[in-house]
């Protein structure tokens, strides 16, 4: 089996996965018809993205449904190759499981190291039948997008700049696939904007993982905490369709294969009726 044909263009969206369920199928069937190449859906805080993605593959006939990202600690390997094996072929050809190792402090006691815990789950998964074509991993710091690169189709990272893609990608070489998560506000005022943006960083600030990957790209510590106007503008795309036209194009050259568009639209990413026009315009400039 070969890695799913994502495209170059996918969006991310916590309303595909908790919105209304009819209406997240219907957008996903129009997302298909406008050419997007993935539906990236997260699976962070429970067990029950992998309906969501069976859902979303009966809603669509061309683009892949991948899952940015399930969390380890929330699912049993033989149980997550069990349920994959269980898709019909041609839904299997288009899904793609983004892991993750998710955060201590969501996590708690039982937080283990993540290197170690990952390479664990994975020997399990793929012991008990997973394809590794169809899996990545949520990377961001040097030795997780190495392990992306050595034990699955690539890495997903979240939350970063195109400079952390060109870190990545020289890490992973040519071949294993590199697909990050961007944020774009298609608001021209400068203070919603920022409003919006806040919002977003406010929710991923305290998670270490986050944080010390910020760290690494140069940030401190008083720009984190304060949101700062040069973190916040190299951590989303705003203004113009055009800014984020030149931030993706930004991605593909510093070695992106993939880059999945997070549009944010209002508190917790925002309503279909918001989102969809801005999806729309995406798609007529991107695709």
């Amino acid at each position: 089996m070969s890695v799913p044909t994502i495209g170059k263009i996918g969006l991310w969206s916590l309303e595909m996965r908790f919105g209304d369920k009819a209406r997240s199928s219907a957008a996903a069937e129009e997302l298909d018809a406008l050419g997007y190449g993935a539906v990236w859906i997260p699976g962070g805080i429970d067990d029950g993205a992998p309906a969501d993605v069976e859902r979303l593959l009966g809603a669509t006939a061309r683009m892949t449904i991948a899952t940015g990202i399930l969390n380890i600690w929330k699912h049993e390997p033989a149980q997550l190759a069990a349920w994959f094996a269980g898709l019909p072929e041609a839904a299997k050809a288009r899904t793609l499981l983004g892991l993750g190792i998710s955060h201590g402090p969501i996590i708690g006691e039982k937080w283990g190291k993540p290197l170690e815990v990952t390479s664990a789950f994975l020997d399990g998964l793929f012991a008990a039948g997973m394809p590794r074509d169809n899996v990545c991993l949520a990377a961001l710091g040097p030795k997780m997008v190495a392990l992306s690169g050595e034990r699955t189709a690539g890495a997903h990272p979240y939350l970063v700049t195109p400079e952390h893609t060109a870190q990545a990608r020289a890490i992973l070489g040519e071949g294993p696939l590199l697909a990050p998560e961007q944020g774009v506000i298609l608001e021209e005022d400068p203070a919603k904007a920022r409003e919006l943006a806040l919002g977003v960083l406010g929710t991923y600030a305290p998670l270490p993982n986050y944080r010390n990957n910020w760290l690494r790209l140069g940030f401190s510590e008083a720009e984190i905490d304060a949101g700062d106007d040069r973190l916040l503008d190299a951590l989303f795309a705003i203004g113009s369709v055009e800014k984020t036209a030149a931030r993706v194009q930004a991605h593909f050259d510093a070695g992106a294969d993939h880059v999945c568009l997070q549009v944010i639209a209002g508190p917790q990413g925002g309503t279909f009726d918001a989102l969809l026009p801005h999806w729309r315009a995406l798609a007529q400039a991107l695709l």
